[in-house]
């Protein structure tokens, strides 16, 4: 086993679904969240060559102590996945206050974890850090205003860390998950987890969107900024209840 993966946002969907993908292809596995009892049976599922630590992704000093831990106790891995989203609708109070927390949460987190992992031992072992971006990057929607932020901005930091970084011979990628996680057979977690493990190994590009088919060429006339994501959505949300 010398291979690592580093799962940070380890839940019961996605997460789940990254480690036990990762997991099949050979890799060591570490998973990062801050419900350890949920760890435990995650864990526990996963078998041998499963570990954790508790953190707290919006705490940047918990963080990048956690993340130190994991690079001494494991080695450098190979694949980081950052797969942290608060996808709670929005309360009716929405504040300033919620939408920073979100975002520290969200975005920051996310750049905590890539500055943290990528070192000069990164760069040899020429590593890959992999974001869970969202369709709300494009397609925008009010009752999710942080999160519809938070996607957008992780899909910008994506590609300038995907510049910054490719000269060191790291890989940063999002993909784009336009659609409920679980909420249907396409978009059950094992098969969304398949586009992590194409990205890792082609390197080829930033994005990748994990979008229901039939809908790519509609794309375009379904743009943020023609007001137009509800029906955008809709129509997701109408495949999603078919698939099912």
């Amino acid at each position: 086993m010398n291979k690592t993966a580093v799962v940070i946002g380890a839940g019961s969907g996605l997460g789940f679904g990254l480690a036990k993908k990762f997991k099949k292809e050979g890799f060591k596995v570490v998973l990062v969240a801050r419900n350890e009892q949920s760890l435990k049976e995650m864990t526990e599922q996963l078998g041998e060559d499963v570990f954790y630590k508790t953190a707290d992704a919006s705490d940047e000093e918990t963080l990048k102590r956690t993340i130190e831990e994991i690079k001494n106790e494991y080695g450098t891995p190979d694949v980081v996945l950052y797969n942290v989203g608060i996808t709670a609708p929005d309360s009716d109070n929405l504040t300033a206050e919620t939408l920073v927390e979100h975002f520290k949460a969200d975005v920051a987190g996310a750049y905590t974890t890539a500055t943290c992992f990528a070192d000069e031992k990164f760069s040899e072992k020429r590593g890959a850090i992999i974001f869970t971006g969202g369709g709300l990057a494009m397609y925008p929607a009010a009752g999710f205003i942080p999160l519809s932020i938070d996607k957008a901005a992780l899909r910008t930091l994506a590609y300038i860390l995907h510049d910054k970084y490719k000269k060191q011979g790291i890989f940063v990628g999002i993909v784009e998950v336009c659609g409920t996680i679980n909420g249907s057979l396409y978009f059950s977690a094992d098969n969304i987890a398949e586009s992590y493990w194409r990205m890792f190994l082609d390197r080829d590009k930033c994005e990748y969107a994990y979008e229901t088919p039939g809908l790519s060429e509609e794309q375009n006339q379904y743009g943020a900024f023609e007001n137009k994501s509800a029906e955008y959505w809709g129509k997701v949300y109408k495949f999603s209840s078919e698939d099912k």
